[in-house]
């Protein structure tokens, strides 16, 4: 997995890997007609109720953990989505 995940996101992690390895063979082997779709399905199921339970429950430190996440997108994100030209003023700190 590419996603940094924190100490209390381990379980959905690994419900997540376990989703892609699933869907991965499901692909090598369509002609082989396995059908894990209802698995997959369920797994998914699983991992949003696993998601909004351990969101629901969150302390002051994990708060501030998802605060500081390194994958967690800047505002000049947002204003690139947001505006087609944007120039990024910066002060003259040499003007006095």
């Amino acid at each position: 997995m590419s996603l940094n995940f924190l100490d209390f996101e381990q379980p959905i992690a690994e419900l997540e890997a376990k989703i892609d390895s699933l869907t991965a063979v499901s692909r090598q082997d369509e002609k082989l007609d396995i059908n894990i779709d209802e698995e997959v399905h369920r797994l998914r199921e699983k991992s949003v109720e696993l998601t909004r339970k351990i969101f629901a429950d969150l302390g002051a430190w994990q708060v501030a953990q998802l605060a500081r996440h390194p994958r967690r997108p800047y505002t000049l994100d947002y204003v690139r989505l947001a505006f087609d030209e944007f120039d990024e003023l910066a002060g003259d700190r040499a003007f006095r």
